[in-house]
């Protein structure tokens, strides 16, 4: 530990969280609009806020940056502010992968301080040993400052097709960061078997430090035509505090690549240290079981009872789940939407999200309770020309001003106080009162009072799409230019 007087060993550190993920292979639960690193999965913090939490316990001397894609703004805004914590965001609007995400960051804090070093960390991974990883840090920090480019490794503890792997030199193993000889993705089951025998591989965690200038010039030498689109959108980008917004045609021109294809498997600055912590990507249900199981090897949310069940995942999102005799099975629970898999086939979950995709089926990419930056609603009902959805409004939120074209709103208060404005009128209705909007008459909504507000909207009309909606006057910056189909 550094005691008082001391320099600080992790002096002059930026934490990137990278936070860009679609976590397909965890649907239901996770889905393209409300991916797995705003989900609670292990205990009453999302993995986003466990990584800013981990942020925090290191005492950096700067706040977080946070690369995220612009459709879920709102989301990562209000889970830094649920922590009462403090981050810049930029916000891409395409995913593509770590190296341009990275490079983003690195212009955006080179502007900052010339010799920073980022910390990149994936905003969905589990770390189960907080010394361990600062102490690997404090490893990694030495050969960053002589210019490496540093990857976490992880010891393996079974073979496992879904992971990359890092051969470094075996010599050097045991005395802090050592020089990676090559990067191989992820093999087959033959291969990772063979991999793990000989003592010198290890998993990618996905972690790096690096010296932004470095990791610059590296991108520059390797993959220019990223840091030429990356540059220019990051240029031409819109700044509004705390988002920085990418300019969308060089940025949505850039090529999809990771860091470790752009990068490390051509650089000669590439070193590894060893992160002795437990760890896990979280990438599936077999992950999910892996990190935290019961005595029969069950991983188990909700309202759930078992009987002679054993290595299963079962969650439920409200109802009541059962199962009798089953074993090594995926069983998830969500209002709209069930899956029921073999543990051994769950890895094909993103397939069929793909195939749910093509087929036109919402359930593919938008969660049932859809998150705005006023709070959230949720369709309870819907048929022939009419839809019923339950909205909450946070305290002190407000609606945008708006209207539609070919529908009609019904609103019935069913907690707190709502404060409507219709029209020329402006109304205020306690529980149990109600008012009706019609199709293309101004409108908005917003709770003043200091509890959540809830409603019952019944939609009528002959079109019931979220993209009727044209908006006069909004607080979160969705009207003009700027890029939201929020």
């Amino acid at each position: 530990m550094t005691q008082a007087g001391d320099p600080d060993p992790l002096a002059g550190i930026l934490p990137v969280i990278l936070s860009g993920g679609s976590g397909t292979r965890l649907w239901p639960l996770s889905r393209k609009e409300h991916p797995k690193q705003f989900l609670s999965l292990l205990g009453e913090h999302s993995l986003l806020q466990k990584t800013l939490l981990r942020v925090e316990q290191l005492k950096l001397d700067r706040p977080a940056l946070i690369v995220g894609n612009t459709e879920h703004r709102f989301l990562i805004r209000r889970q830094i502010l649920e922590m009462g914590l403090d981050a810049k965001i930029i916000l891409e609007p395409a995913g593509r992968n770590t190296a341009p995400a990275l490079a983003a960051a690195s212009l955006a804090a080179l502007r900052e301080d010339p010799d920073v070093v980022l910390l990149a960390l994936p905003a969905d991974h589990l770390l189960s040993d907080f010394q361990a990883f600062q102490a690997s840090l404090i490893q990694a920090r030495h050969a960053s400052q002589a210019g490496a480019i540093v990857v976490f490794g992880i010891r393996p503890l079974k073979p496992h097709t879904g992971f990359g792997y890092i051969e470094v030199d075996p010599a050097g193993l045991g005395g802090g960061a050592v020089s990676v000889l090559r990067f191989q993705e992820k093999p087959d089951l033959e291969t990772a078997t063979r991999l793990i025998k000989t003592g010198r591989h290890f998993w990618n965690s996905g972690i790096f430090l690096m010296r932004a200038d470095v990791y610059i010039h590296e991108l520059e030498r390797f993959a220019p035509d990223i840091l030429e689109s990356v540059n220019q959108a990051f240029e031409r980008g819109l700044r509004e505090d705390p988002y920085v917004w990418l300019d969308p045609e060089p940025f949505q021109s850039c090529r999809s690549e990771s860091i470790d294809y752009a990068v490390m498997e051509h650089t000669h600055l590439a070193q590894m240290v060893e992160l002795q912590s437990g760890w896990s990507d979280l990438g599936s249900f077999d992950s999910l079981q892996d990190a935290d199981h019961d005595e029969l090897g069950n991983w188990v949310r909700g309202d759930v009872w078992l009987n002679d069940v054993s290595r299963s995942c079962i969650h439920s999102s409200g109802r009541l789940v059962t199962a009798l005799g089953v074993h090594d099975l995926v069983i998830v629970e969500t209002p709209d939407a069930v899956l029921v898999a073999s543990r051994d086939r769950a890895h094909e979950v993103k397939s069929l999200v793909t195939h749910l995709e093509k087929e036109g089926r919402s359930e593919a990419t938008t969660p049932y309770r859809v998150q705005r930056p006023w709070g959230w609603y949720e369709s309870v009902s819907h048929g022939h020309q009419f839809q019923v959805k339950r909205i909450q409004v946070d305290p002190g939120a407000h609606l945008s001003l708006q209207s539609h074209r070919h529908r009609s709103e019904h609103w019935v208060v069913i907690q707190g106080e709502a404060r409507v404005i219709c029209g020329d009128e402006e109304i205020t209705l306690a529980i149990n009162q109600s008012t009706y909007i019609p199709a293309g008459v101004r409108h908005r909504l917003s709770n003043l009072g200091s509890q959540p507000l809830e409603i019952i909207e019944v939609q009528t009309g002959e079109y019931l799409g979220e993209d009727d909606i044209e908006r006069f006057d909004d607080l979160y910056g969705r009207t003009g230019h700027k890029p939201d189909s929020a």
